[in-house]
């Protein structure tokens, strides 16, 4: 293999370089027993983070099995990166054969990249982190690294049979979703004050002035979000099949607008979502269970998830636990079964109206309240 040098910046972006023979990494070309057809697969597996991103590509033959994967290269994760890692990959995979890439959802970080790549002509992979984990743990990898993610991604890419391509979520959800966290976020910060506000009220020595300041700011916060709520409603408003279909999810008893446009927008409209299973995963509402010597194992839900969509389902889902049939029935089965966790029947109804929304969106069909 000749040298190669990979250019990266670090977060003041200067310029750093990493050396990739120092890898000791053998040539990455089939050899005579893997012979390049159409059992012959070859993937990029990256992991994202917010400044770098790791890549490592993976070849597999998988009508005998065999395959080898390349040690890991770091890139910066910006167009530079970008480059840079389309043109290492082009010259370690067989050029013979179709070449993917695959990343998990990270956050915003990995939006760019994907964009890049599939604009380039490739086929890229996006998947749930929990489905990606769940298949290095069936492959017995054990480490938890960014080096070690890059490698078990690239080997499910070559080795999954059942991936969906990868393709850009409309602009409208990306928008949606920075708009209900931005009032995620004001909310915060607007309860943060009013608690300063109430304790200021309420303490010995009053400060006329700095009352006055926390109600200006109050104030302010209400217009803000007056206005971005009246920006959402005139968002949807341009596209009438989405609006058509966020009032349907809405007819689901206590799912108001906000909740509804939030669960919508944090998943893209379920584009990555292919089961229950995984939906209830990435929402954080999964049961997990720890144990140790002879106690019962304690049970309680991941949080290993989408934070904005859990917010956003509590209040709907205490409401919907008195009103909304089938939550309510459920919520009465668990806090039978736990009369002294009333929360843990909360969350039970959380995981239930989540399920509701992504089954009347998928079905775009009324609520029936009756059933």
């Amino acid at each position: 293999m000749t040298h190669s040098l990979i250019k990266r910046q670090d977060g003041q972006g200067r310029n750093l370089i990493h050396n990739i023979d120092s890898f000791k990494k053998k040539t990455m070309k089939p050899d005579l027993q893997m012979k390049v057809d159409k059992y012959f697969r070859q993937c990029v597996g990256i992991d994202v983070a917010k400044d770098t991103f790791m890549a490592c590509l993976s070849m597999l033959d998988i009508a005998t099995d065999e395959g080898k994967s390349s040690q890991t290269v770091e890139f910066a994760n910006n167009k530079h990166g970008f480059n840079q890692l389309v043109k290492w990959s082009r010259k370690e995979a067989v050029r013979e054969a179709k070449l993917t890439f695959l990343m998990e959802v990270t956050g915003v970080y990995h939006e760019k990249l994907a964009h890049h790549l599939q604009k380039l002509g490739f086929q890229v992979y996006v998947v749930l982190s929990s489905r990606a984990r769940k298949y290095a743990e069936y492959e017995g990898i054990k480490t938890k690294t960014d080096s070690m993610d890059a490698y078990a991604l690239s080997r499910f890419g070559c080795a999954a049979h059942h991936l969906v391509p990868w393709t850009p979520p409309k602009p409208i959800y990306a928008a949606l979703r920075m708009k209900t966290r931005f009032a995620s976020h004001l909310n915060k910060v607007r309860t943060t004050i009013g608690n300063q506000l109430h304790a200021l009220s309420n303490s010995f020595e009053k400060d006329a002035a700095l009352e006055r300041m926390y109600k200006s700011l109050i104030d302010k916060i209400d217009k803000e979000l007056e206005d971005n709520d009246k920006a959402i409603e005139e968002l949807i408003d341009t596209d009438a099949e989405l609006k058509s279909r966020i009032e349907k999810v809405c007819s689901i008893t206590s799912v108001g607008m906000k909740t509804a446009v939030t669960v919508i927008a944090e998943t893209s409209a379920f584009e990555f979502i292919t089961s229950l299973k995984q939906l209830v995963s990435y929402a954080g509402l999964d049961v997990v269970s720890s144990q140790s010597g002879p106690n019962d194992p304690r049970h309680h839900i991941s949080k290993k998830g989408n934070v904005y969509i859990r917010a956003a389902l509590y209040m709907p889902a205490i409401n919907a636990c008195m009103y909304n049939k089938r939550v309510s029935e459920l919520y009465e089965r668990v806090k039978e079964k736990n009369p002294n966790a009333k929360m843990v029947a909360v969350t039970a109804g959380m995981r239930k109206l989540l399920i509701q929304i992504y089954t009347i969106w998928k079905k775009n069909e009324l609520f029936d309240k009756q059933r």
